[in-house]
């Protein structure tokens, strides 16, 4: 386990909390001037939450936090992966330095291509988008601590504001690195935040992930190839339908049977599809699903085993197979520096209590590993009250979050980029 720096000495306007707050009550951890204008923060979110914008569609989103940065004297540089951008704001000190330090943070900003059933005053306006992972707010958080840190520049250095689309599997990341992301924008850190329901961290609580920490993830696309007739003439077609069940139970197999026990993966298969009547044998059928994996030599050996048994599956129903398989998600490694820098400021201001260092391995996969293979750094997690699991129809996000995440990343900088 990483050592742990001890916290710094605490603002006296920051006492740190014993316990979290009652709902209702305002966290202690949330600086004041944050605190003041916490219900701007909220009606950012709630503006977001209405109108949400799927990967690479994020034309709204990113206009309004285009315009709010530039309004607080924010330089801001659009064009990064379509709708990506990034601010980027230097403090009022000299680092003496001469270090001159950059701290990335990032937001991502897309929602899910899935129907809101919450009831929400708030609720999305779009039929079938959702931002039912909690993106609205992870850019509600970020605009909130831009804010405040365009207000006071109480640090030395510069600090890259990444507002990043197409998290949920589109590749937005990887789309802004090919953009030029690091290139005209290079940090010497990076941090990423993901807001957690209460069933997983506890509210006010925050996480961090030691090490490799996220899984990375492959989609998978087989298409079978065969000869249609008429149902009532099954000898002349080369039916796809049973080769499909075949092959979902084969399938299934490679984890149990083809992995090691020890190390852990996930295969699900999300999507199967054939036929259009009752009396039609179809000519092909569609398997769809994803791969999770803690290993990039894991998820090829899955790669290979999935390819095989369509091959050869198809071939004994006297079909064809064409198989496609995408790496979405690359397998997200926080840096020890960077989980050190953030227990360091999660203890300052939220007290030892509410953080903690998981050795927990998350098979869920997040686009912000292809950031850091550029920066060290480090991605958390900051749970709040809210029960329902993501990508949900009826998941609500507390908006109690808000304020404290922009609070986080406002001393993160403070503390990282301190003046000599």
């Amino acid at each position: 386990m990483t050592e742990v720096l001890s916290p710094s000495k605490l603002s006296p306007h920051q006492p740190v909390p014993d316990a979290v707050p009652e709902a209702g009550a305002r966290d202690p951890a949330i600086h004041p001037r944050i605190a003041a204008f916490a219900e701007d923060i909220t009606a950012w979110r709630h503006d977001f939450h209405r109108h949400p914008e799927i990967g690479f569609e994020e034309h709204r989103t990113s206009g309004i936090v285009a315009q709010k940065l530039e309004s607080w004297g924010i330089e801001v540089h659009r064009g990064y992966g379509g709708t990506g951008l990034v601010g980027r704001l230097t403090g009022r000190y000299t680092d003496r330095a001469g270090a001159n330090r950059v701290i990335g943070l990032r937001a991502d900003m897309d929602a899910l291509p899935m129907t809101e059933d919450t009831g929400l005053p708030y609720a999305s306006e779009i039929p079938g988008k959702f931002h039912g992972c909690g993106h609205d707010a992870h850019t509600a958080i970020l605009l909130g601590a831009a804010r405040y840190l365009a207000e006071t520049r109480d640090f030395a250095g510069t600090v890259q504001f990444i507002f990043q689309p197409a998290e949920e599997g589109l590749g937005g990341a990887r789309a802004m690195i090919a953009d030029g992301l690091f290139r005209d924008f290079p940090v010497d850190e990076i941090y990423g935040l993901h807001n957690a329901t209460g069933d997983r961290v506890a509210p006010g609580h925050l996480r961090v992930g030691q090490g490799v920490s996220m899984a990375g993830a492959d989609f998978f696309d087989i298409k079978l190839i065969g000869k249609g007739s008429h149902a009532a003439h099954p000898h002349g077609a080369h039916d796809p339908i049973p080769a499909l069940g075949a092959l979902i139970q084969a399938l299934q197999t490679i984890v149990s049977r083809n992995l090691k026990a020890t190390e852990p993966a996930v295969l699900s298969i999300t999507q199967a599809h054939a036929g259009t009547a009752y009396n039609i044998i179809p000519e092909t059928a569609v398997l769809s699903g994803t791969v999770r994996a803690f290993s990039d030599e894991l998820r090829a050996q899955v790669r290979a085993r999935i390819t095989a048994l369509a091959e050869h599956i198809a071939a004994a129903h006297e079909l064809r197979a064409e198989v496609e398989i995408r790496d979405v998600f690359s397998v997200l490694t926080n840096h020890p520096e960077g989980v050190a820098h953030v227990v360091e400021v999660g203890e300052d201001l939220l007290g030892p209590a509410r953080v903690e260092i998981s050795q927990d391995l998350v098979l869920g996969s997040e686009d912000f590993a292809d950031m850091l293979q550029h920066a060290p750094g480090a991605f958390f997690v900051l749970g709040h009250r809210g029960s329902v699991p993501l990508h949900n129809p009826q998941y609500v996000l507390d908006d109690a979050i808000l304020p404290l995440g922009a609070s986080f990343w406002a001393r993160l900088v403070e503390t990282r980029l301190k003046a000599a």
